[in-house]
This record gives C-alpha cells, sequence and structure tokens, in this order.
C-alpha cells in the first residue's frame, strides 16, 4: 500500500470513526422528549385493576383480573405479588373502594409482614367510598411489595366493571450502583457539547436525584395556644431521602435540583375532628389541600397531589390547621404520608447564567 493509500485509508476511518461518534451522542442527547436513554433491562412499572368486590376473611392479598401495564414483567396479577427485579427507590400508589355497610382496611406490605402505610376507612354506612394511599419504597432484588386486606368479615373491597381497585407502581431511581450511568426514569441533564471538560455523565446523574417519602406514627391535636404558629408537620418514619433535602424532625424539604417535582400527601381524619392540611411554599403560599370538616367519630382518609416547579431553596411543607377543632391521625399502621421526587431538573440547571423559562 502507498503512502497516499494509507494516508486516504487512515482519514476514512478517522471520518467514520467520528461519524459514529456524533450520531451515538445524537441519539442518547437529542432523542424525543431529550429523555434519558434507560436500558430495557433498567425499566419497571405495572398498574392492574380489580373489577369484582373481595370479602376479607377468604384471602389476604388483594388480586387483580386486569393488567393494564407490566414493564419488566415484575408484576403478578394472579398473585397480587410485586417482586423486584432491579435494587432502587420505587413509587407505589393504591385506590381502593369500601364496600356498603363494611369496614375498609387495606395495608401496603414489603415482603412479609413490613406495613409501609394503609388506607383505613370506618364508616358503615350503605354509601359507598374510595380511600388512596400512596409511598415511595427502597426496594433490594427479590423483595416483595402486595396488598393485605383485613381478615375479618366485617371488612371488605367493593369494585364493578368499573373499577374502583387499582394499584400502580415503578422505578423512580434504580439504585446508582447498578444505574450504569442513567439517572432516573425521568428527564435527564441537559447535554454538554462534545469534549466539555465538566461533563461527567456518572456524577451528574447522583447530583440530579432527589426524593423523599415519610410517614407519621402518632396523631397531632390541634390547641387554641398555638393558632397563631404556623409549624410545619413533622414526621418519624422515614422510607426514601435520597439528596438528603427533606428534615423529619422540621418536617421541611429544601431544593436543591431546581426543576419540576411532584408531591403525594395522604392525613388520617381524627375522630370527632375536623381534618385541614395544606401543602405550603414558602412562609405561607398555599399550593394544595385536603379538608373534611366532620366530626363525627368515624376515621377516614384524605389525599391530594400535584407537580409543582420549584427553583433552588424553595422550601415545601405540610401545614396542619392548628385549633382545637381540628387534628390529624396516625398510628402505627401510617395512615398519615408525605412523598415527593423530582421529576424533570430545569433543563439550564447545568449553565447557572441560563433563565428557566
Amino acid at each position: 500500500m502507498t503512502s497516499l493509500q494509507q494516508l486516504r485509508t487512515g482519514l476514512f476511518w478517522n471520518l467514520s470513526r467520528n461519524v459514529f461518534c456524533q450520531t451515538v451522542l445524537f441519539i442518547i442527547c437529542v432523542n424525543p422528549l431529550h429523555i434519558s436513554p434507560m436500558m430495557p433491562s433498567l425499566r419497571s412499572a405495572f398498574s392492574a385493576t380489580r373489577s369484582t368486590s373481595m370479602l376479607g376473611g377468604f384471602q389476604r392479598v388483594v388480586t387483580f383480573d386486569h393488567l393494564l401495564v407490566n414493564v419488566g414483567g415484575d408484576f403478578n396479577p394472579d398473585t397480587g405479588l410485586f417482586r423486584c427485579r432491579i435494587a432502587g427507590a420505587y413509587y407505589f400508589t393504591l385506590t381502593v373502594g369500601k364496600y356498603p355497610k363494611k369496614l375498609l382496611s387495606v395495608m401496603l406490605v414489603k415482603n412479609r409482614q413490613e406495613v409501609q402505610a394503609m388506607a383505613y376507612n370506618e364508616y358503615r354506612k350503605q354509601s359507598r367510598k374510595v380511600q388512596s394511599q400512596s409511598a415511595m419504597i427502597s426496594l433490594l432484588p427479590m423483595d416483595t411489595v402486595w396488598l393485605l386486606v383485613q381478615q375479618n368479615p366485617n371488612y371488605a373491597l367493593y369494585s364493578t366493571t368499573a373499577p374502583y381497585i387499582t394499584f400502580s407502581g415503578y422505578l423512580v431511581y434504580p439504585e446508582s450502583t447498578s444505574s450504569m450511568g442513567y439517572p432516573s426514569n425521568h428527564l435527564g441533564p441537559e447535554c454538554l457539547p462534545p469534549g466539555d471538560p465538566s461533563y461527567n455523565w456518572r456524577e451528574a446523574t447522583e447530583y440530579l436525584r432527589s426524593a423523599f417519602s415519610v410517614a407519621r406514627t402518632s396523631s397531632l391535636l390541634g390547641e387554641s395556644s398555638r393558632h397563631d404558629k404556623r409549624e410545619a408537620l413533622t414526621f418519624d418514619v422515614e422510607y426514601v431521602n435520597i439528596g438528603g433535602h427533606f428534615n423529619k424532625s422540621s418536617g421541611y424539604f429544601t431544593c436543591r435540583v431546581p426543576g419540576v417535582y411532584f408531591f403525594a400527601f395522604t392525613v388520617g381524619k381524627h375522630p370527632r375532628r375536623a381534618v385541614s392540611v395544606k401543602l405550603m411554599k414558602g412562609t405561607g403560599e398555599v399550593q394544595a389541600m385536603v379538608f373534611d370538616e366532620d366530626a363525627s367519630r368515624k376515621r377516614e382518609m384524605q389525599s391530594q397531589s400535584l407537580l409543582l416547579v420549584l427553583n433552588q431553596d424553595d422550601v415545601i411543607w405540610l401545614y396542619s390547621q392548628q385549633d382545637e377543632r381540628y387534628a390529624v391521625y396516625s398510628n402505627q399502621g401510617r395512615y398519615t404520608t408525605f412523598t415527593g421526587f423530582l421529576v424533570y431538573p430545569k433543563s439550564d440547571f447545568m449553565n447557572k447564567e441560563r433563565t428557566f423559562q
């Protein structure tokens, strides 16, 4: 081969390599919606419904007859068990119908008997109701998550062909050691120019994670003496606190990664007290609330959720109306829960000089 042929061959392979690299970068950085490419093996999500009622005492695990989504095949509707395949933080949400003249008690359980949270209603009226609950849980491979119905004929679940009973869950953040450098199933960081010296995919993915899920195991009774004080609802059980941005002792979540966040909370209503809990931003901006002024002696629950755009150092917290007419109920069954996680980081977060629109 002549020197000219060797030069042409070398130029061809260099050009081909550069085109290939640029193509790979384009696929990674400019895929639709800029969503980070998740390998199929790192995806896990399910959603199932049940179209028939279920009486307590006949079976303990809630099973399902309609599977809407089962990415990864980790949920078995016939057994009602979700079996973890990928270590990480998972968000679970459930809604169940209360059977007329029956009590309602359904627990979100991890492995054999580890109760994570519950949906409960002790009204025995003819009317039908639905109750919801959610939590984010850290799982290891082979961990199971399922719904436990109270083993007593006084309890029952209600549903019809228009399903009252639903159960969903999905992987939010794979464990960093098994995530192959990908941040989550949500929007990834803005791609930096090829060759940018500040580009480090693995470090960026860890920096762009933020999630918490907590529960409270005791009630909070309002008092007249505290009427003028706005104190955050605090928590004593921590399921997940990725990034360490939530302080369960103070009840405050402080945003460190600006972007779009999802928040969900469920609170128990105390017997003979009304319930009024607000999702607050900053010093007093009400974003959403739950309310029930029924002062009967029966216990039930209220749930709320929404998305918020947060800037760095924004603070999110729950405020329970603090006078003697109001209260929040909870016990070891964990009626009261609070969850939040980053869905999309702001696209300019890696470049402090640009402004998010």
